[in-house]
């Protein structure tokens, strides 16, 4: 009983805030539906890229990882940190600059229409078919584990699963279709409040127990007893080579935090660069923090239990959850991960949203659509994507290395491809349209063959640096036959462009603290 109030205590109260912060807001525009009003300030944006980025995708999948390969995977996070400065000092100022809405729009200026359609269409399906369906599916794990749906409503679990998955689907769902990005971005501030407090607790208690009322002591004693799972040099034949950092995996972070509108779309509703740059910024803070809620668990639950859930690593999370939370708290961690699924649901939702309604619609469809009839359209393709991936999320269980590891597999058939496009586009004036076209047809061709026709012995994060390498030469070649555009006229944004002063130090500092992890836990 404890633990369902403090479950629907916790999120009546996000619901109740975000409906508060927008009771005066018009949503009936453009920029009010989908970038806010343009007037989000650098915490809120913190907030809301922390949680539309981890999920229970990572509570769960990072943490089954971790269990099963020790710290060697918090690569995927730390490096997120010098992303974000690259992102905030790089790309922003081009973003803003330009008063962009969605990243496509600025291929449109950049190359021609066509590429910029068929991105938008690459970027629709990697959002229905990877990430939204892995989101639903870990979240309808951890909360089935935590409040047994299956046994409360006598039902076997795959049933409520998918039970858990359509309540976790409709409920995201509202928040996107009738709230906006705001609304999306002020229940993300809040729930990333409880991720840090809720996610905390879960190391903290366990290290408690194990140290005897002493986490200092249970966490010496985990290293002592596990010194091995500490490790962050992976070997070439584990689950994350440490060589990766040099070839694809960069190329994947720059994509993620520059360049992936559920992610980048945040900053483009700042109220200004200033905030922008805060925002990314200080979510690179948090990253390099994040690893203590979704590495360390896994790690300590190989402490309790070695290797008894390898063949299940994805549910040694909720495991290791209900062993170690008292169960007054119970409730609110099950709110935190509700929160946590449904920030991200509902951003994507959101982006999805924005980029069919901006980029397509309007430019294929309606050119002359009013905002009001965007802001309908935008709704309506929310639903229709939400139903999509409620009906594919339970498709994607039984991954062979963990859900985590197949969300970067499957991001990968997008993300490279798109990455190497606006990165030429960024610093290669010479790449054309036409070779723009041809780099993403050849990425995606390499990297179906290489990854899942193929048996080539290579980690699919090598085979993102190669196919990077291929695209830009691929690109340039196809250019010097078909040239680019002479002269591109960009639009103006409106906002205040002066950076914020303390983006530059504030950049070296994460810089450095990602190498000292490297060093000090490397050695």
């Amino acid at each position: 009983m404890l633990t369902a109030i403090s479950f629907v205590g916790f999120t009546l109260f996000v619901a109740f805030f975000s409906w508060y912060k927008l009771r005066k807001e018009n949503l009936s525009s453009r920029d009010g539906y989908f970038l806010g009003g343009r007037s989000l300030t650098g915490g809120v944006i913190a907030g809301s890229m922390l949680l539309t980025n981890i999920s229970t995708e990572h509570l769960i999948g990072m943490n089954g990882s971790a269990y099963k390969n020790g710290m060697i995977i918090i690569a995927w996070e730390v490096t997120s940190a010098i992303a974000l400065v690259i992102a905030a000092l790089y790309f922003l100022p081009i973003y803003l600059r330009m008063g962009l809405a969605t990243i496509p729009q600025y291929l449109a200026v950049r190359f021609d229409d066509t590429t910029k359609t068929i991105v938008s269409v690459l970027l629709m399906l990697s959002f229905v078919f990877t990430l939204l369906p892995i989101v639903l599916y870990t979240g309808a794990i951890n909360l089935e584990s935590i409040f047994n749906v299956s046994e409360v409503f006598q039902i076997s679990k795959s049933e409520g699963i998918w039970l858990t998955v359509i309540t976790i689907g409709v409920i995201g769902s509202v928040y996107a279709i009738f709230g906006g990005l705001k609304a999306v971005a002020y229940s993300d501030m809040i729930n990333a409040i409880g991720l840090m407090i809720g996610g905390l607790m879960v190391p903290v208690f366990a290290l408690w127990d194990i140290g005897g009322g002493n986490v200092a002591a249970g966490l010496s004693k985990v290293y002592e007893t596990i010194p091995e799972k500490f490790k962050v040099i992976g070997a070439e034949d584990s689950v994350m080579p440490f060589s990766t950092l040099f070839t694809g995996l960069m190329i994947n972070q720059l994509y993620f935090w520059g360049m992936n509108q559920t992610i980048i779309q945040r900053a483009l509703g700042a109220k200004n660069m200033a905030e922008a740059q805060k925002g990314l910024l200080y979510t690179g803070i948090f990253k390099i923090l994040i690893p203590l809620i979704i590495v360390l668990p896994g790690v300590i639950a190989f402490y309790y239990y070695g290797e008894q859930y390898y063949g299940d690593q994805d549910f040694i999370y909720p495991v290791l959850v209900k062993k170690v939370l008292p169960l007054s708290l119970i409730g609110f961690f099950a709110a935190v991960v509700l929160g946590a699924v449904l920030s991200t649901f509902n951003s994507v939702l959101n982006s999805a949203a924005t980029i069919f309604s901006l980029d397509i619609y309007k430019k294929i469809i309606q050119p002359g659509a009013s905002d009001s009839k965007l802001v309908k359209v935008g709704k309506l393709s929310s639903l229709i994507l939400a139903v999509i991936s409620i009906l594919i999320a339970p498709m994607v269980a039984n991954a062979p290395e963990g859900l985590y590891q197949l969300m970067q597999q499957l991001n990968g058939i997008f993300f490279i491809p798109i990455a190497s496009i606006l990165l030429a586009g960024f610093f290669i004036p010479k790449i054309s349209a036409m070779g723009a076209k041809v780099g993403l047809v050849t990425g995606l061709s390499f990297y179906l063959l290489t990854t899942f026709a193929m048996d080539v012995k290579l980690h699919f994060i090598h085979i993102w640096g190669i196919e990077f390498l291929l695209n830009l030469g691929v690109m340039y070649l196809v250019s010097l036959k078909f040239p680019a555009k002479t002269h591109i006229e960009s639009p103006r944004g409106p906002l205040n462009l002066q950076e914020w002063k303390y983006a530059k130090p504030l950049s070296i500092v994460l810089c450095l603290v990602t190498l000292l992890i490297y060093w000090f836990l490397g050695r």
